[in-house]
């Protein structure tokens, strides 16, 4: 298939809403910014198979957050190069009137991926690489090192750099430069030991993607991507606090960014509003055996994962961050299909509707309330988010989401708001992007197979009945240009 034809038109995991090139492999959003007029994600991309190998950087642009431009692929390995195994992750700052990216150089005879740079004259389409390493060697006591993150800051600019080091402790590395070109080491920004997260992952021993958010109320964020040794990719997370002396006075308890099993390497855009937004990569949740391993369902498929959408990030109570989908794609809904209210019991469940594979869902639950997305005509099929009666928590079960045996199941849990939650709920074919009133997300991979229509049925769990709201509206697919596709 070529970079320029439409997704198969029978593959109904592929997502209308949530960015993606047509076919191949990408994971890490990076290069996020605004420049002349458009908001750019580029994005760890390989444009030769949907397997995670050779790393180009992929590109969309969009003035609007809605209607996306794929252009070509933005940066290659230059072969025999410093980043002959795959330009990695990194960032992107526009200033004077050019865009520099600032990635990792991956070669498979270093254990370390340097970070390097490249400029773009013409508005971010093409870049020239910088022809030599930025920091070609890590602090001393560093046993991983990747994943540049650069910004502004008064008159000079920072950056980030992901590590591991020796003692056991994920860290965050700060370097400092008046030009962009010259950097100097400034010692750890922060750095903390593998730390227990609520629901049995923890912030691990190595750190990728570390990211910078300053608020206007003088709080911050950091964020990044708890990477094992071992294991590999496991979860996004950040600690709350506050910037001192060069600093990040992190508060004592980390937190996770997202819930859900399928949330990695969320990265950063400051609007030219003031607003933070950010994307994440998706993953898949089919029969590989570990995240960037081999998978015969998605080789079958020809394409792997996706870009989260868009999200708002703010400061909330105690330091927790506060997400909502960008405000923007509001635009997407179109037609209403339900605007319910009333009260199910286990005994009689009620049915809604039918709803679109791409859909914008507002739910209120009463504690042991249930909403059922069916997927099969039998019913046999289907995806469960339930108010716990008990714990009060908003419990996500994908258990029975496929009939195919391939895809993973399990459950995750979002903490208790009260007696009642309200939820929003954006599915999109194959993913659900949840999010609580009080701004907390969890984001999970379903792969429906059932012939049926997708029906949406409220009943209860532990209780006699459960009182509900719901509504419901169609996902636009928005227009999507292709500039030339993305081929290398």
């Amino acid at each position: 298939m070529t970079e320029t034809e439409a997704p198969p038109a029978l593959d109904t995991h592929f997502p209308a809403v949530h960015l993606r090139p047509p076919a191949h492999w990408i994971n890490d959003p990076n290069g996020l910014v605004f420049h002349d007029g458009h908001y750019h994600v580029y994005f760890q991309y390989n444009p030769h198979s949907a397997r995670h190998a050779d790393m180009h950087w992929g590109h969309y642009r969009s003035r609007d957050l809605l209607h996306w431009e794929l252009l070509p692929v933005a940066l290659a390995p230059t072969p025999g190069g410093d980043d002959e195994g795959g330009v990695w992750s990194g960032n992107a700052v526009s200033h004077d009137g050019r865009l520099t990216a600032f990635y990792s150089a991956k070669r498979d005879d270093r254990w370390h991926q340097p970070v390097t740079s490249a400029v773009s004259y013409d508005g971010g389409t093409t870049f020239t690489k910088r022809g030599s390493l930025l920091i070609p060697e890590p602090p001393a006591g560093t046993t991983m090192f990747r994943d540049p993150y650069v910004w502004r800051d008064g008159d000079r600019w920072r950056m980030l750099v992901g590590a591991a080091l020796a003692d056991g402790r994920g860290a965050a590395l700060q370097y400092a430069s008046d030009d962009l070109d010259d950097w100097s080491y400034e010692g750890v920004f922060l750095a903390r030991p593998p730390h227990p997260l609520r629901d049995g992952r923890s912030t691990e021993e190595g750190w990728e993607c570390a990211q910078y958010a300053a608020f206007t109320d003088g709080t911050g964020a950091v964020l990044a991507s708890a990477w094992d040794p071992r294991d590999g990719a496991s979860c996004a997370i950040y600690w709350p606090g506050r910037e001192e002396e060069g600093e990040f006075q992190a508060a004592a308890t980390p937190h996770l960014l997202d819930h859900g099993p399928d949330f990695y390497a969320p990265a950063l855009l400051h609007a030219p509003d003031g607003r933070w937004l950010m994307w994440a990569w998706i993953w898949e949740a089919r029969d590989e055996e570990h995240v960037g391993a081999s998978s015969a369902w998605t080789d079958e498929a020809g394409w792997a994962g996706m870009l989260s959408l868009p999200r708002e990030l703010t400061p909330g109570p105690n330091g927790a961050l506060v997400q909502r989908p960008a405000r923007e794609l509001l635009a997407l809904r179109g037609e209403r299909r339900i605007a319910a209210q009333g009260k199910a019991s286990a005994e009689q469940p009620v049915e809604l509707g039918e709803v679109s594979r791409a859909t914008d869902l507002t739910v209120t639950l009463e504690r042991g309330g249930r909403l059922r997305l069916r997927t099969s005509r039998d019913g046999t099929e289907y995806l469960d988010i339930v108010h716990d009666p008990v714990s009060g928590e908003l419990v996500v079960d994908r258990d029975h989401a496929s009939l195919d045996s391939r895809a993973k199941g399990g459950s995750w849990g979002l903490q208790s708001e009260g007696p009642s939650m309200d939820v929003r709920i954006v599915l999109d074919h194959s993913v659900a992007e949840i999010f609580t009133a009080g701004g907390r997300a969890l984001t999970l991979r379903f792969y429906p197979v059932g012939e049926g229509p997708w029906r949406v049925e409220m009943g209860a769990v532990g209780v006699g009945s459960a009182a509900y709201a719901v509504g419901a509206w169609d996902l636009a697919r928005p227009e999507r240009e292709v500039g030339g596709g993305i081929g290398s």
